[in-house]
């Protein structure tokens, strides 16, 4: 399998933590790409239409893309390893999209200044994103301390590479202060081997 990757992506940060806890690793091949949404450089279109990362192909079907989708593949591959059997499951999933709805608004935060010419930036509109953000950490706070208590999942796994991005591309937004709990949990998983192994460097 080639998985389409660029180091800075928390997607794909999210699917090579994966591999990592499933002991997959050794299964995939690691194609650089990069580029954004006005400009695909490139980005595996012929594989994945929307010209996104992740995308992983796949041997023996079609590319896979959206890290859920291959997350849940990962699992899959692993015997259900990252998902647990319902009603749990709904819960892994909800934790899963919170995180990755964390990952979508500081990536568009980065974008507006990375891809928008200077006179066309909105700060405003970044604001509202870092809004999504802030209400989406502080639900985690307040509703999810006790399911980030238990066995690791794609929820977990989602969760810290969604603080890790943040970390990464918003160093100055202090967003541990408001959430104690949360960020000594950060802590303590952000030190597993396949965080340390994925982490960002650029």
């Amino acid at each position: 399998m080639k998985l389409y990757h660029a180091d800075a992506s928390p997607f794909v940060r999210k699917v090579m933590v994966c591999l990592h806890e499933t002991d997959q690793m050794g299964a995939v091949t690691l194609v650089p790409a990069t580029g954004h949404p006005t400009n695909v450089g490139t980005m595996p279109v012929a594989q994945n239409p929307l010209g996104k990362l992740p995308t992983l192909e796949r041997d023996d079907g079609p590319a896979l893309y959206d890290s859920r989708v291959i997350c849940r593949y990962l699992s899959d591959l692993a015997g259900g390893a990252l998902y647990p059997a319902a009603p749990r499951l709904y819960e892994t999933l909800t934790l899963e999209a919170t995180a990755d709805g964390i990952m979508d608004a500081a990536v568009l935060m980065v974008y507006e200044f990375r891809a928008r010419p200077e006179d066309k930036q909105d700060p405003v509109w970044v604001e509202a994103q870092w809004s999504k953000v802030a209400r989406a950490l502080d639900a985690l706070e307040s509703r999810w301390m006790g399911y980030l208590a238990g066995p690791l999942d794609a929820g977990l796994i989602a969760t810290g590479c969604a603080l890790g991005y943040l970390d990464f591309r918003q160093p100055d937004r202090d967003w541990r202060s408001p959430r104690p709990a949360l960020a000594t949990w950060y802590k303590n998983f952000s030190a597993r081997d396949s965080m340390t192994a994925t982490a960002p460097k650029g």
